[in-house]
């Protein structure tokens, strides 16, 4: 990945290349950040200049993610008892040489593999330490990336952070992550943290313009809105005219569901088979969802309150009637709203029933909603 690839972000390649120049490159780096701001796109550079500058054909290899001492580890799933990322390296390859901006839901519907439970297991920290126990190839430096690094399992994080302690000569560990609450403080203090802010929306706009040459300009300005930054979702709304379709459904669904059921009693059972379909997501989507849901009562908070300049997404697919929805969510009952699907999420990640908790939270809402302004 060429730094002139990125889109945006000058101030941070500086800072990554300054850092190479003075000798500050710490042996462990976490780049934290939204994967559409490009967190791996910019460790994938910050390899290539480390390596090429040790050869310069390094640069082609990193270049197609064939370097022999470029190494990567991502979250899979677990078949037949084995959980190694490099069973799919070549399709995980193939969609980051297309998108290195691509997501964790994108890696998951790539493998057509939603509703497993994907993470990066003991199994896979054992392998990269027998990968770095031997000599590099090419003479020079060896590197790890580490993508979405937070969905490492407990075993695995203890093992790594070993790695972590113990590093061999001449290498760089660099994980990616979206955000450090799932990373074992130990390893935190470990690694150098570099923070990859939000694409500058003049750069995602530049940036769409030329790659979508035929499209509308308000379109494309409507798209960098909705964003915030985000170059995958930019994309993904310019190319399918949203970036959570399913998600939009299934929250307009729950929402006119729970206006009905108090004029409607027998509308719970829609609840009831919304949540069993929800549940039948693994507990990542699961999660992704409950905040998807939280971002949107917030938003249509900011819109009953005067203030639509902040709303960057609205729903209206399938007739919702956005304005008129936001006029339900007040300071009246948008904080029992929030601590519902903050407890969902919560007992969700550990391991609880979805179908239980889901319908729970998916009913009280039909007794929140309807809680009046005083």
């Amino acid at each position: 990945m060429k730094w002139e690839n990125i889109i945006g972000q000058e101030k941070l390649q500086q800072l990554l290349l300054s850092s190479i120049d003075d000798n500050r490159v710490g042996h462990a780096q976490l780049f934290v950040g939204e994967e559409g701001y490009g967190t791996l796109a910019m460790a994938l550079a910050f390899s290539q200049e480390i390596l090429s500058r040790e050869n310069a054909t390094a640069a082609q290899k990193v270049e197609h993610l064939n370097h022999l001492d470029l190494h990567f580890s991502f979250p899979i799933f677990t078949e037949k008892n084995i959980s190694l990322s490099k069973r799919y390296f070549t399709e995980w390859r193939e969609m980051i040489l297309n998108n290195p901006y691509a997501s964790f839901d994108d890696w998951t519907n790539y493998l057509d593999s939603e509703k497993k439970q994907f993470f990066i297991s003991a199994q896979e920290a054992e392998d990269m330490h027998a990968k770095f126990a031997l000599k590099s190839f090419e003479g020079g430096s060896k590197i790890l990336i580490i993508w979405r690094a937070d969905k490492m399992n407990e075993e695995a994080a203890n093992k790594i952070l070993k790695f972590l302690e113990e590093p061999p000569k001449k290498t760089y560990i660099i994980l990616c992550a979206e955000k450090i609450d799932n990373i074992l403080p130990t390893i935190l203090s470990r690694c150098q943290i570099v923070e990859v802010p939000r694409i500058e929306d003049k750069a995602v706009q530049s940036y769409l313009t030329s790659k979508f040459p035929d499209v509308d300009a308000s379109q494309i300005t409507a798209a960098v809105g909705q964003a915030r930054g985000n170059l995958n979702d930019a994309q993904k709304i310019l190319e399918t005219g949203s970036s959570s379709n399913e998600f939009e459904t299934l929250f307009i669904q729950w929402v006119r569901n729970a206006f009905m059921a108090k004029k409607k009693p027998e509308v719970l059972r829609a609840i009831i088979r919304w949540s069993h379909e929800i549940s039948a997501w693994n507990r990542d989507k699961q999660i992704r969802f409950l905040e998807f849901c939280t971002e949107t009562f917030r938003l249509a908070l900011m819109q009953n309150y005067g203030t639509p300049n902040l709303v960057y997404r609205k729903l209206d697919s399938n007739g919702f009637g956005w304005d008129a929805f936001s006029t339900y969510i007040s300071g009246a009952n948008i904080e029992a709203i929030l601590d519902e699907l903050t407890d969902a999420s919560y007992h969700i990640s550990r391991n609880a029933n979805a179908k239980v908790v889901l319908t729970d939270m998916g009913i009280k809402l039909t007794r929140h909603i309807h809680k009046k302004a005083v």
